[in-house]
Formats: C-alpha cells, sequence, structure tokens
C-alpha cells in the first residue's frame, strides 16, 4: 500500500472534521465568549485592539456565526429585503436598469459585512406575499407617495428604510439620496451654457420623489428664465413607451434643441429619434441623460451622464437599516443626502453655439 493509501485508510470514514465553535475562538484569543460575541458583531465598549485580536483569531479558525443559534438568540432571521413599490403591480425587472443594479451590488456587500442577507424582492411583490419570507428590515428604492407596502411592512413592526426621499409622513425610520433639484439644475445650466436655447424633459409618470423633485426643478427654471415647458412624460417602467415620448419630443412644433432624459434607456432613444429626425447630436440637438451605464461612453456620439451614485447608497441604506433593526436609536430621524457627478461628454458640447432653432420635419426617408 503506498503512503497515499495509509493515509486516506486512517482517515475516519463518514466523519466530518468538527467546526470551531466560539468557545474554541475565545479559548485561542484569551477573552469570554461574550467579549468575542461582542467583537464580531460590533457591539460594547471594546478596544479596537481587542476586536482586531478575535477577528484575527476567527478568521484563522475559520469560524462562522450560526445562523440557527443567532435567530434563537436574537430573534432575528438575518434576512433583509430590498425591492422597489412605485410602479405597484406593473411588471419591472428592476436589477436590469445600471442603478438598481450597482444598488444591489453595494448593498449585498454591506449587508454580508454587517452579518445580514439580502433578499431581492420582485417589484410586484406585496406584503402578503412577503409574509412568507422572515425579513428583519426592508429597504425600498423610490417609494411612491402613500405608498400601501411601507405603511403595511411598518405596521407589521418591520422597519423600513428609503433610497429615496419619502413624500408626506412616509414612516420609514431613515433616508438617504440625492439633491435632485441642484443636479437639475446643474444640468440645465450646463445645457444653457453650451448654446442651448429651449430645453425640454423627459420624465415619467409616477409619483416618486425622484420623478417629482426632478421635473419640478425643470419647471421651476422654465418659469425663472421665462421659457415655455417642453415636456413628454411616461411610464418609466414601460421601456417601449420611452421610444415612443422621445419620438414624441422630438416631433413637436416647439421641438426642443437640448433634452435631459430622466430614465434609461432615454439616451439611446433620443440618440435614435433624433437620427430618424435628421438631427446631428450635439449640432442641432444636445442630450444629457441620467444613468450608470457605461454604455454611453461608447455610443455615436458618447452621451453625458449624470451619476447617482447609487453604490454609495446602497452601502449607506443598508447601514442605517441593520442600525435599525439592532436598536441603534440615533434619537432623530437620520436623513442622508448623497453627491451626484456630471459626467461630461461629446452629446452635450455643442461645437458652436446656436441662436435659432430649425423647425420640425419629418422622419428621414418618410
Amino acid at each position: 500500500m503506498t503512503a497515499a493509501g495509509k493515509h486516506q485508510a486512517s482517515r475516519p470514514v463518514g466523519r466530518r472534521l468538527r467546526r470551531a465553535g466560539i468557545r474554541d475562538v475565545a479559548a485561542a484569543a484569551g477573552v469570554s465568549i461574550t467579549t468575542v460575541s461582542d467583537a464580531l458583531n460590533g457591539k460594547g465598549r471594546l478596544p479596537d485592539t481587542t476586536r482586531r485580536h478575535v477577528r484575527e483569531v476567527a478568521d484563522r479558525l475559520g469560524y462562522r456565526p450560526s445562523a440557527a443559534a443567532r435567530t434563537l438568540r436574537t430573534g432575528r432571521s438575518g434576512l433583509i429585503g430590498l425591492t422597489v413599490t412605485t410602479y405597484g403591480e406593473e411588471p419591472f425587472t428592476f436589477t436590469e436598469f445600471a442603478y438598481f443594479a450597482e444598488m444591489a451590488r453595494a448593498a449585498t456587500s454591506a449587508a454580508l459585512a454587517r452579518g445580514y442577507a439580502l433578499v431581492i424582492l420582485p417589484a410586484s411583490s406585496r406584503h402578503d406575499v412577503w409574509s412568507n419570507v422572515a425579513l428583519d428590515g426592508t429597504v425600498v428604492i423610490d417609494p411612491s407617495d402613500h405608498d400601501p407596502v411601507v405603511t403595511e411592512l411598518v405596521r407589521q413592526g418591520i422597519p423600513v428604510v428609503s433610497d429615496g426621499r419619502p413624500a408626506g409622513s412616509l414612516p420609514v425610520r431613515a433616508w438617504v439620496d440625492n439633491d435632485h433639484e441642484a443636479a437639475v439644475l446643474g444640468i440645465l445650466e450646463h445645457l444653457a451654457e453650451a448654446g442651448a436655447r429651449r430645453i425640454g424633459l423627459l420624465t415619467g409618470t409616477s409619483t416618486d420623489t425622484y420623478t417629482r423633485l426632478s421635473t419640478a426643478a425643470y419647471l421651476d427654471w422654465c418659469e425663472r428664465i421665462g421659457q415655455e415647458p417642453v415636456v413628454e412624460a411616461y411610464p418609466a417602467h414601460d421601456p417601449c413607451a420611452g421610444a415612443v415620448a422621445a419620438d414624441r419630443l422630438l416631433a413637436r412644433p416647439d421641438r426642443p434643441d437640448a433634452v435631459y432624459g430622466l430614465f434609461d434607456p432615454g439616451g439611446t432613444d433620443l440618440l435614435a429619434a433624433a437620427r430618424r429626425y435628421g438631427l446631428r447630436v450635439p449640432d442641432d440637438l444636445l442630450l444629457v441623460c441620467c444613468s450608470e451605464s457605461m454604455v454611453y461612453a461608447t455610443t455615436e456620439p458618447p452621451i453625458t451622464t449624470l451619476s447617482l451614485k447609487p453604490g454609495r447608497i446602497g452601502t449607506a441604506v443598508v447601514q442605517l437599516l441593520v442600525d435599525a433593526i439592532e436598536g441603534v436609536d440615533p434619537g432623530r430621524p437620520v436623513r442622508q443626502v448623497m453627491p451626484t457627478e456630471l459626467i461630461v461628454r461629446t452629446s452635450s458640447q455643442r461645437r458652436s453655439p446656436r441662436t435659432t432653432v430649425s423647425p420640425p420635419r419629418g422622419p428621414a426617408g418618410g
């Protein structure tokens, strides 16, 4: 028999190596079980050196807290939800959009770092469906006005944190959002400085704060400078409707010479509509859209985009939600405003500013 064979024969058949427990970590680190628990869960008043030491020992021993034991000890499942309720029962696979995908990735990492798992719930889920999943808390992205799902979750004692400033008295524990008014104002000023004389808006029909505040900021700006608003709205969860609205906007008698689109894939829809009407971007039409997708860096021409920094928001909302779950009381409602970034590309940089807008014509070849 070979040495390898002897080694294999000496192994106990059908037995698994015992996994290190919290007592093993405490003994190896020379501390109490309570200290190990506090160090790994971020609780207690321990010196940073002690926390690092305990975590290093736990990593070396391969210790992982038992989810079942935690549930028995704390009454928590270790699961937090993430969903979009804005569009109610309308079909909307939100993770297919760059903003939501990046936000979900960051939220997943932040949840795991705090010892929780993220459950992504379909946009059309109702609270009676969610009752099948034992959630410790839920992140809701862009809740609509008087959102019934949020209200019901809170009634059941489930803490809710929103990605998006809630309207009215929606009972969320905390929210994280961007300054949408300032972002829209910055875009409008950028387009005006590039020579735009009539700026249009491609917006949505929903009542979430992102849509409402962005649209209101545009309308306020139009009133202040004396421009008649040029607005087309459509259900943002319907990508086909977006393409129709983009075409409708550029077919108007008061066609704009610059457009800001609030939703994906508004940028590519507007670019396609411009080509149908024989409009050159940026010479005849300036374009900006709000998106996290890198596809806009490779379009012809590349399209200027507004980034809402969803990765930062995803991390922040999970941190706030876990704090709420674990009883961290800040003493007041928590509101965090994240910065935005305008990534300027060719589509919004006119080479020679125009002072007039040519009348609309039919689609090329029509």
